[in-house]
Order: C-alpha cells, then sequence, then structure tokens
C-alpha cells in the first residue's frame, strides 16, 4: 500500500517557491516536496526516452511518474489497430525505468463502450507495458456492471474524477487495488482551489482505501491559477493529521 499526492505537472507556482528547495531545475525541486506526477505533456506529443531517462535521474528513487497516453491512441483511432503506437509509447516511456507509475488512458466525452474492442486494447496495452492501468471513460456506457467486471478481470482501475461526468465518475471502480483521483478544480475546472473542508473529506476517504490495502493516487489538476499545488501540500497535511486520530481511534478502542 502507498499514498501519492502530486500534481499534473511540476511547474513550481511564484507564489510557493519558497516551499520548495532553492537549486534544482523545476523537477528536481518538486520532487523533493512531492511522491508523484502525472506526465500530461505526453498526450499532446511524443518524448524521446532518453528525455524520460533525464526525469527519472532527476528525482528521488522512491519517486512515481504516471503517463497519459497519447490522444492518436485514444481520441483519434478510439483504441482500434493501435499496437505500433503503443509498442512506441511503450519503448519511450521504458526510459523511466521502474519510476514509471500507472498509464493514464483518458477517453473522448463521445466515446461510447466499445465492446470487445475495449478488452483487445487493454490486452494489447498490458502485453506491451508492465505496470498498473488507470482509465478515464466519460461516456455513460463505461459506468455498467459489465463493463466494472471487465476491469476487475484485467486489473484496470477506474479513474475517480472531479467534476465528474456522469455522476458515477466521482468514484474508483474497476480493480480495487489502485485508487487514482484526478481533480480538476470545481467549480471552475483547472480554476478553482478545494477548501479545507473538501481536502479534510478526501483525506479521509484516502485513509480508508489505504486501510483496505490499496495503492492511492491523488492528482490535482486545477492548475491554471497554481491552486493544485498548494491544494496537493494541503492534502499532504491533512493526510497526517487524518491518519494520526485513526491511530488514536484506535488505541482508544484496545
Amino acid at each position: 500500500m502507498s499514498i501519492r499526492v502530486g500534481v499534473a505537472g511540476w511547474s513550481i507556482p511564484p507564489a510557493l517557491a519558497g516551499q520548495f528547495p532553492s537549486v534544482g531545475t523545476h523537477l528536481e525541486r518538486y520532487g523533493a516536496r512531492f511522491s508523484a506526477v502525472e506526465i500530461n505533456s505526453s498526450f499532446y506529443r511524443p518524448h524521446r526516452r532518453t528525455t524520460y531517462q533525464r526525469w527519472a535521474a532527476s528525482v528521488p528513487p522512491e519517486f512515481r511518474f504516471s503517463v497519459k497516453l497519447p490522444r492518436t491512441i485514444t481520441h483519434e483511432r478510439r483504441l482500434i489497430d493501435c499496437r505500433s503506437l503503443i509498442e512506441r509509447f511503450a519503448e519511450e516511456t521504458g526510459g523511466l525505468g521502474d519510476k514509471r507509475g500507472p498509464i493514464l488512458v483518458q477517453l473522448p466525452p463521445s466515446f461510447a463502450y466499445p465492446g470487445d474492442a475495449a478488452e483487445q486494447f487493454i490486452n494489447d496495452l498490458k502485453g506491451m507495458i508492465t505496470g498498473s492501468v488507470v482509465l478515464e471513460p466519460r461516456h455513460a456506457s463505461w459506468f455498467q456492471p459489465e463493463v466494472d467486471h471487465m476491469l476487475r478481470r484485467q486489473q484496470v482501475s477506474r479513474v475517480a474524477a472531479d467534476p465528474a461526468k456522469p455522476l458515477r465518475a466521482a468514484q474508483p471502480g474497476g480493480w480495487g487495488g489502485l485508487a487514482y483521483f484526478r481533480l480538476h478544480g470545481s467549480p471552475r475546472i483547472y480554476e478553482s482551489p478545494y477548501g479545507k473542508d473538501a481536502i479534510e473529506a478526501h483525506a479521509k476517504v484516502v485513509a480508508s482505501l489505504a486501510e483496505r490495502g490499496a495503492d492511492i493516487w491523488t492528482i490535482y489538476d486545477n492548475t491554471t491559477f497554481g491552486a493544485a499545488t498548494q491544494n496537493a501540500f494541503q492534502l499532504a497535511d491533512a493526510l497526517v493529521n487524518t491518519n494520526s486520530e485513526m491511530a488514536r481511534s484506535v488505541t482508544d478502542r484496545s
């Protein structure tokens, strides 16, 4: 079981620069404070294997990167006939070595569940890339019991997103060994910060999942005005407090 908190990208807002080391690249400074990051740029363009190797060498041994699958696979090909594209992505991201965390597969809101083609794609993906896969569907047809059963069988986790469209997307689904939260800001997506109550409520959810033995990732994507980084710090602090309270509760009952 591990709990990871991070941001979509490792830019450091000027207002929070004092909370990071003063020397090093942005990634080196970011990696000194957080245990994970989500690479979104891979969705838009490929990166050389040597680039991934350089990033991996910039962070501590326990740090992990999640990597978003290219849109050519998810949005243009819509998971069909993608073996060569997956092979290229696997070779490139292999530069992260054992610091490569979950592969994030985000699907277009208009993409309905394609039946057997979805499982064939997952088979191809998992056959070429070792490690976890997290799926972020955004069409209601993916949120059915038979799809959830398929994801559990394939050990693929469904992302929990905020804002959630459809509403069932607010909760993790699929395989229960990994829970992956993508928090985009609400009510203004990518902009709004999460308040104290929301942070503390999420910390309790994370602690509860951790008690069941799941690995948990929380990625803040409300990055437009720097709220994501502040919220990540706040969640890390809230998790410390929540774990302390849970430990005291266990002691009181014993």
